[in-house]
């Protein structure tokens, strides 16, 4: 899979261990609109998808995700790659700790049927919600300044594969 970028906070020089949590993220898109979660408490975009569980592999952790954030249930012979975002940083917990995550987002298709989302207990708090939003709207909600003690580098990262994603011409 192609790196679209690296995102390294090169904040970690006194970190004694590492953290990994890859993660796997879909890209849907229908009628010019792209699927996201919506942070209503910190008002930040994020792409569908979320962490690799141990013995799952990437495709089957975009679509159990995807059906647990977003409701919605990928067909998985849509399922194509197209890029990896590398982060790592300080953890935001432990200043001992450096944290990296290979970040793995996949074009796909879904079926049009949107089931009830079943969010774990930091989503329910955060009051995510599905919606189909123009990229340029994700992208400068994602721009605005203080979303609460969310990572920035995260609500950034979402903001930069958007505009990747525009400029290669997803969205007519």
């Amino acid at each position: 899979m192609r790196t679209l970028f690296d995102l390294d906070q090169k904040n970690y020089d006194e970190c004694t261990h590492t953290y990994v949590r890859n993660s796997a993220r879909s890209i849907i898109i229908k009628n010019g609109m792209i699927a996201m979660v919506h942070s209503l408490k910190y008002d930040y975009y994020k792409f569908p998808g979320g962490g690799i569980e141990k013995d799952e592999s990437e495709t089957d952790a975009l679509i159990r995700e995807t059906l647990e954030e977003a409701g919605l249930t990928i067909i998985p012979e849509s399922i194509k790659e197209y890029g990896m975002v590398h982060r790592i940083q300080k953890s935001l917990d432990d200043e001992t700790e450096c944290f990296i995550q290979d970040n793995f987002y996949y074009i796909c298709d879904t079926e049009e049927d949107i089931s009830s989302q079943k969010l774990d207990d930091y989503e329910s708090k955060e009051r995510f919600t599905f919606e189909f939003v123009k990229p340029r709207d994700a992208i400068e909600t994602n721009r605005k300044p203080d979303h609460g003690p969310k990572d920035p580098v995260m609500i950034e990262r979402e903001a930069k594969v958007l505009e990747m994603l525009i400029e290669e011409g997803y969205f007519k």
